[in-house]
């Protein structure tokens, strides 16, 4: 049967007459090479673009990076820390959990960052269980918001704002929680939508829009962000637990290798 319609395609290809003009042919001829190199080039562009956006959204690293970082992205296994990296402190929003907690954790994060939401959702319950409520770790918040993420640094305004009526964690959750609620992935909201889960959690959302419209905490983001880049950090979310690094929503299983290590210091 293969070899019959094989044999019939080759006699209908034999006997099919072909009406192209040579003339046709001929500037197709110049131009087609031309044509293919230029498409091949911005095809390749654009899937280096498409894919260096998803990984750096996952939490993704670069080699170099990666190897400066000292951690193997994915698995948490601890590795001493490169000298090159500045680890950065918490910054000027207040701790979760014990200040006098031995081990202290600093989270680098996007509130529109789809991974960021996935660590608040499924690992840092249980770190604050076993971790945070006894009293061992205390979790310190800092901003890096993404580019690519447009609500990313309004959001993070927003969160110093909600600091200013000392609602900074409240703020926090509810963001993460309106949007777990509307789906996986990126989820689009506005400003508005900002000032009004602000108001759900009891902060006051007339002084909230005043304070978020002005820009007056756009120089704090800015702060960590370069705290951030010092402590060789280029995608969300980030965490030096004590001196190790810890990149990507890692599972908490990699998060209690790490603290109980840093205990064990």
């Amino acid at each position: 049967m293969i070899h019959t319609m094989r044999r019939t395609a080759e006699v209908i290809e034999e006997e099919t007459p072909t009406y192209q003009s040579t003339s046709l042919m001929g500037k197709n001829a110049a131009y087609t090479p031309l044509l293919v190199v230029l498409v091949i080039i911005a095809s390749f562009f654009l899937g280096m673009l498409t894919t260096k956006v998803q990984y750096l959204e996952k939490g993704g690293t670069t080699p170099t990076n990666q190897a400066q970082a000292g951690t193997t992205a994915g698995t948490g296994a601890p590795q001493p820390t490169s000298a090159n990296a500045v680890i950065p402190k918490p910054g000027g929003l207040p701790v979760l959990g014990d200040a006098n907690a031995k081990v202290t954790i600093v989270e680098f994060s996007d509130f529109q960052c789809p991974f960021c939401r996935s660590f608040w959702k499924d690992t840092l319950p249980q770190i604050k269980k076993e971790y945070i409520d006894t009293g061992k770790v205390k979790l310190a918040f800092r901003h890096y918001p993404l580019s690519f993420h447009p609500m990313a640094q309004k959001t993070a305004e927003g969160a110093e704002c909600a600091n200013d009526q000392d609602k900074f964690w409240e703020f926090h959750d509810v963001v993460y929680e309106k949007q777990d609620a509307q789906g996986q992935g990126t989820i689009t909201y506005t400003n508005e939508d900002l000032a009004t889960w602000a108001g759900e959690v009891g902060i006051d959302s007339a002084a909230f829009t005043t304070c978020l419209d002005s820009g007056k905490h756009a120089s704090k983001i800015t702060e960590d962000m370069s705290a951030g880049t010092a402590g060789l950090i280029d995608a969300t979310p980030a965490f030096y637990v004590g001196d190790q690094l810890l990149v990507g929503a890692q599972p908490f299983s990699a998060f209690k290798a790490v603290i109980d290590q840093q205990l064990a210091n």
